[in-house]
């Protein structure tokens, strides 16, 4: 029990020497050096799930979340024992410790969003499955968006040879037809001969086929060509379409994504995270905060005494030094 609390001391950055002499600030400086040291566990735990996810090597992702742990470690330990408590307003003592809060809600949100990841994973796992089919329609889309145009063109040039041809057709078999009827009587004079009206009606005809067959016949290669062209574009965006692939969509970047999207899309998933995160600032923060609000006790003031006197010590050896400089001077120059 005795190594442990000495242990949480040595997290909260302590120096137990002295603070063995202040039995009343033990509890504290064990309960901070605690937070400290959880706080760098649950930095393992979400870094190596973090790694996880990325590397999907179990070795490696515990050799990360080991080192992460304790670089979080002892950046809470750092920030928490280059604090000290000033004698002055409690609000001096926020203001020159705000940088360091400010650090520690940045580390809080890094630590907190892997282990949401995690506890949401079900339902993460359920909308990246939707995600992937969203990815894998939009890759289809913008192939069909991108022979769309081309194709369009062709079908509609390709149409507008065809109604040339089907308009002249149709003048065709109408100038044929009154010929016809002029023939057999039942049109134009309503006399049954081939008279000069029929002749005329016969010659507009001949002349309607005559110009119907050089349509034809400049129509129909420019047709084929583009028929052609319009096979060849099918084909391609074809081959496009079969090699696109279903790649797994699950990486962290995706992970964050759809977590985002749970949260605009269900309340609760959205305050859930909220709290989550403000959890962890709250537990990050709480060595700094209790810090703040404890009141000075016996070991900052041997603290200050310590550093006091080192730093006079420093002082004096640095004027020996200087006076005994100048006296040599003053000897030499002499």
């Amino acid at each position: 029990m005795k190594s442990l609390k000495e242990f949480f001391w040595f997290c909260a950055g302590t120096n137990r020497s002295l603070l063995k002499r202040c039995p009343t600030d033990a509890s504290k400086y064990t309960g901070m050096g605690a937070a400290v040291f959880f706080t760098g566990l649950l930095a393992s735990l979400s870094g190596g799930y973090a790694f996880h996810t990325v590397f999907d090597n179990a070795i490696w992702a515990t050799v990360f979340g080991i080192i992460w742990g304790i670089i979080i470690f002892n950046l809470d330990r750092f920030i928490v024992s280059t604090m000290r408590k000033k004698k002055g307003g409690w609000f001096k003592e926020l203001f020159i410790a705000s940088p360091r809060i400010l650090l520690a809600v940045m580390l809080a949100i890094v630590i907190s969003k892997p282990l949401e990841l995690k506890i949401f994973s079900k339902e993460i796992d359920r909308k990246l499955v939707l995600l992937e089919e969203d990815i894998f329609q939009n890759e289809i889309a913008a192939i069909e968006e991108r022979y769309k145009t081309s194709g369009e063109n062709l079908q509609s040039q390709i149409a507008q040879l065809k109604k040339e041809i089907s308009e002249k057709t149709v003048t065709r078999n109408e100038l044929a037809d009154a010929a016809r009827r002029e023939a057999d009587g039942t049109g134009g004079s309503m006399r049954r001969s081939a008279g000069p009206i029929y002749q005329l009606k016969k010659a507009d005809a001949d002349q309607a086929q005559l110009e119907l067959d050089n349509l034809v016949r400049l129509n129909r290669p420019t047709i084929e060509t583009k028929e052609a062209q319009y096979d060849v574009l099918i084909k391609q965006k074809e081959e496009e379409l079969s090699q696109i692939k279903r790649n797994p969509w699950n990486g962290m970047a995706a992970q964050l994504e759809a977590l985002r999207i749970l949260g605009e899309e269900n309340r609760a998933i959205f305050i859930a995270n909220v709290f989550i995160m403000l959890l962890f600032i709250m537990l990050e923060c709480t060595p700094i905060i209790v810090k703040l609000i404890a009141p000075r006790g016996p070991y900052d003031e041997l603290l200050e005494l310590r550093e006091h006197y080192y730093k006079n010590h420093n002082l004096e050896k640095i004027a020996e030094m200087d006076s005994a400089t100048y006296e040599k001077l003053k000897y030499y120059a002499s």
